[in-house]
């Protein structure tokens, strides 16, 4: 072997040194990342299909976990009631990108079905277009104030459709609507403004 054969594969002896991580010591973990309200829903939608092909969605939420990072338009879990009409049942999906507790797993999963009446205004997937992320710069629009004064408050994310002919996201500054004192409400359809309520 010469010495210009020597230099050219030398490069390459090198590389598995480079991309390997020394013995011993592993990658550190990345931290998880929140995730955007359609992003969840979709997938949650995708899994639940095996159980009902008429799905239509009764309330969305999010849910915050004090462990994951929180960022603006983001929730590290969402549970989501869908029904099916044909069936009359009503199923809870979870999905969440922390192992959070015994109840508030890691990934996607379901509760049992239960009987449902046909109570609340359910409405289908395609009726939310506009996603967290976007409704979230709608809604600081219209309550930068509050927001600024209040920067350390957890923001929920509701969407369900109670007025109206279009599904509602409701921003809200607090954990839930019932104890909180300011939420924006933003159409899920148009990602129009809609309304502040105190």
């Amino acid at each position: 072997m010469t010495r210009r054969d020597l230099l050219v594969i030398a490069p390459a002896l090198l590389l598995p040194s480079c991309s390997s991580a020394p013995p011993g010591k592993t990658e550190p973990e990345k931290p998880v990342e929140p995730v955007t309200g359609l992003h969840a829903l979709y997938q949650m939608y995708t899994s639940a299909r095996a159980w009902a092909q008429d799905l239509q969605i009764l309330r969305y939420s999010s849910i915050d976990i004090s462990e994951v990072q929180r960022q603006p338009g983001k929730a590290a879990a969402w549970q989501v009631v869908f029904v099916s009409p044909a069936l009359s049942k009503m199923r809870t999906w979870t999905f969440s990108v922390y192992e959070a507790s015994a109840t508030l797993h890691q990934g996607i999963f379901s509760d049992a079905a239960a009987n449902w009446s046909g109570g609340g205004k359910p409405f289908t997937i395609q009726a939310a277009k506009i996603d967290t992320d976007a409704v979230w710069q709608t809604a600081l629009q219209h309550a930068a104030d509050y927001n600024a004064q209040n920067p350390k408050i957890t923001i929920s994310y509701t969407l369900e459709l109670d007025r109206g002919a279009d599904p509602m996201w409701r921003v809200i500054w607090g954990r839930s609507a019932g104890n909180s004192s300011f939420s924006v409400l933003v159409d899920a359809s148009t990602g129009e403004f809609v309304q502040i309520l105190h």
